[in-house]
């Protein structure tokens, strides 16, 4: 029998099989995927085989896991050499983030759109809390929005507390698989309550004293929405999204606009920092790449290979 994981917490899984019932369930054995090296031998999203024990009110235990269609990971929190799947088979990805109470950063938000890139997800940029923004943060997303839009990411303006915005959201997450993630703070937890009938969520305010988000989801988890025949599943926030595997002679080319240029340096080693015949700074100079998208490429670069990286 096949199911679906619903929740890791390391050594226990939810899983709901095909007729929609729920399980606990235990790996059998040291299970292994070629090529594969992570934190966490299974994620939420994947489909794994399942075999009951002798009373099947005991749980069930997960005897092989079905070949991903895709993953994303990031640094493992406890080791930075080793990395922790974050979800499997995902049909795309969405990104919450906010202008205010707490102001996401760019860096943050590049990181995120990177790992999408180097995963083949596409990725979905939603701000919300647009109740709360006044001429500057406006003023910022139309910034944001028009320089994410101009390289082909969706740009999102939403209040989940005044429900702007969220029916478009919700025509976006129909028939497909979504992870969501972002900051602690940003709303994710409000926002799946709006979303998800019968749900009831944590939720807490942003820490007053340092502006940023109070962590309310300990354990990936993913959630069923019947009226748009979806599922989102929701991960715990991340104060840094710290990219794995990426070499710096690579980190280009998971910037679209850098990518369709690439060809163009003058040396296909280019980091496009100082060399000669650059095409990517030879854009930046004309307005064909953002500045701030250059500003952030450059950081990301010189993060590579640094401990607190």
């Amino acid at each position: 029998m096949y199911a679906l994981v619903y929740k890791s917490t390391g050594s226990w899984y939810t899983v709901k099989t095909e007729d929609g019932k729920r399980w606990n369930a235990r790996t059998k054995g040291i299970l292994k995927i070629d090529g594969i090296t992570s934190t966490n031998p299974i994620a939420v999203g994947d489909r794994v085989k399942l075999e009951f024990e002798d009373t099947e009110e005991e749980g069930a235990m997960i005897t092989d896991i079905v070949k991903r269609n895709n993953y994303i990971n990031r640094r493992s929190p406890a080791n930075k050499y080793q990395h922790h799947i974050i979800a499997a088979n995902l049909d795309q990805s969405m990104l919450i983030a906010t202008l205010k109470d707490p102001k996401t950063s760019q860096g943050f938000i590049d990181r995120f759109l990177i790992a999408g890139e180097a995963y083949h997800i596409p990725s979905i940029i939603v701000f919300n809390k647009s109740d709360l923004y006044r001429k500057k943060e406006l003023d910022l997303f139309e910034e944001r929005r028009e320089m994410y839009e101009r390289i082909g990411y969706k740009v999102l303006n939403i209040s989940v507390q005044n429900r702007t915005g969220m029916e478009e959201v919700e025509a976006l997450l129909r028939n497909k698989t979504t992870l969501f993630s972002g900051h602690s703070g940003v709303g994710k937890s409000s926002f799946i309550n709006a979303i998800v009938p019968g749900m009831s969520l944590k939720t807490q305010d942003v820490s007053g004293w340092s502006g940023k988000g109070i962590h309310t989801t300990t354990f990936a988890e993913m959630f069923d929405l019947p009226a748009l025949s979806a599922r989102i599943i929701d991960t715990p926030g991340i104060r840094e999204f710290g990219l794995v595997d990426i070499p710096k002679q690579e980190l280009s080319h998971y910037f679209p606009e850098m990518r369709s240029r690439l060809n163009d340096c003058q040396f296909n080693n280019c980091l496009h920092i100082n060399e000669p015949g650059c095409a990517i700074k030879q854009a930046v100079e004309e307005g064909g790449i953002s500045m701030d998208r250059y500003v952030s490429y450059c950081m990301i670069l010189d993060s590579i290979g640094r401990k607190e990286y």
